[in-house]
């Protein structure tokens, strides 16, 4: 019998390289959260201004024309490059050149050109442990092993990177609020991790992702912007500051590397879509970007406030939920022997999807805790969140010690 040509051939399927396998491993902690309760690094979509957004895509049409067309520049839109530039002198403390911003897709895309370009294949890089999935995907596919350095309440442990991975040719930290812990590195950590890229010849990635999100005090400088920042690589992304499928972010790179950093850029998928570029460089130039994260700081305060309060009125003794000074997201610490997989599991998967602290361990986690997001939801949605957390670690205790 013929078999129409939509049917499936029987056999072996092709065989992925030992690339495509380190992938296939890496992919599934890489995934983007799911827009559940306490889902983290979600913003504020129903606070987003549509309306605005709409106008300026329309007036970038009408303003740049078939310019929109056109192949792009792999360094970006040359005003939304300037707006960035003027707008991270001071809102980052990070003083640089317009010619020195590449626009990217993700700033995962950051670490993955930082990895091609500055290391070779088998070479250590420091990440943070706990960390970030995304980055170990960006690292491990491009050939490097990771060297796991602790993090405490002043971010990563310099000395044990030194002793762990003297050698690293790369370090990718997040020094203004550690994700997930919540950690800001200490100014003695800073100029330690600076002193050390300057004697290893090591590059160090900066991944800002959320510094606009800061409740109180003053942020420290930037690593770029300290004394021997000209080996770092600062990162920012509009991911968290607008929305996810924006797919706009950028990087800063120290003025020797920018022509191989742009034209790697270009080898990889040309250039970021012009029109988005267009628009979000007029809503930087107007004011509408500064505005709008002026009423996002407000916005998230609030709703950060709100679920401590929760927090404290159906939680307490089920969950150590503190309030933090940065972010859009708390980490709560679970009772002991209760597991936050055991806690994940008991919840109502459809509504509520925190992130587990321990998935963000690569070796044996040192903490069972909850991840919970809060710029996305409303009061409402936070208690319902907070009333089902409360089940599901009481659900998860042992059975001894529900019985007490």
């Amino acid at each position: 019998m013929r078999r129409g040509k939509a049917a499936v051939k029987a056999g072996m399927p092709p065989r992925l390289s030992a690339r495509g396998r380190i992938v296939r491993r890496v992919e599934r902690g890489s995934a983007l959260p799911e827009a559940k309760i306490f889902a983290p690094t979600l913003p504020a979509l129903d606070a987003f201004p549509f309306d605005e957004w709409r106008r300026l895509l329309a007036r970038a049409c009408r303003r740049e024309g078939r310019n929109l067309l056109d192949a792009g520049d792999p360094r970006g839109w040359p005003q939304l490059r300037q707006a960035i530039a003027d707008y991270l002198g001071p809102a980052r403390g990070v003083a640089c050149d317009p010619a020195q911003i590449i626009v990217l897709s993700s700033a995962r895309q950051a670490v993955q050109l930082a990895a091609r370009l500055m290391a070779d294949d088998g070479d250590l890089a420091w990440v943070e442990e706990p960390g970030y999935p995304e980055v170990d995907a960006a690292l491990i596919s491009a050939g490097l092993k990771l060297a796991l350095i602790p993090v405490d309440g002043e971010g990563i442990d310099t000395g044990a990177g030194r002793a762990l991975a003297p050698h690293a040719r790369l370090a990718c930290v997040t020094p203004s609020h550690h994700y997930p812990l919540g950690a800001t590195m200490s100014l003695a950590r800073r100029l330690d991790i600076l002193e050390w890229a300057r004697q290893a010849g090591a590059v160090i990635v900066e991944d800002d992702y959320d510094g606009e999100f800061r409740y109180g005090g003053k942020p420290l400088t930037a690593l770029y912007g300290l004394d021997g920042g000209e080996r770092v690589i600062y990162v920012g992304t509009f991911s968290k500051v607008m929305f996810r499928s924006l797919r706009l972010a950028y990087m800063v790179c120290p003025a020797p590397l920018i022509d191989v950093f742009a034209a790697a850029r270009g080898q990889i998928d040309g250039h970021a879509v012009a029109i988005t570029q267009a628009a979000l460089a007029e809503f930087m130039e107007s004011g509408g970007f500064a505005a709008h994260i002026r009423h996002m700081r407000a916005l998230y305060k609030e709703r950060q406030d709100t679920l401590v309060a929760l927090a404290q009125h159906y939680l307490k003794g089920a969950l150590d939920l503190r309030p933090s000074n940065a972010g859009l997201h708390l980490v709560g610490n679970l009772p002991r022997g209760v597991s936050d997989e055991a806690v994940a599991a008991a919840l109502p998967q459809e509504r509520v999807s925190p992130g587990l602290l321990s998935r963000y361990y690569r070796a044996k986690p040192a903490r069972s805790g909850l991840i919970l997001g809060y710029a996305a939801w409303d009061e409402p949605a936070l208690r319902e969140g907070v009333m089902a957390l409360a089940r599901a670690i009481e659900a998860s205790r042992p059975r001894v010690e529900r019985r007490r």
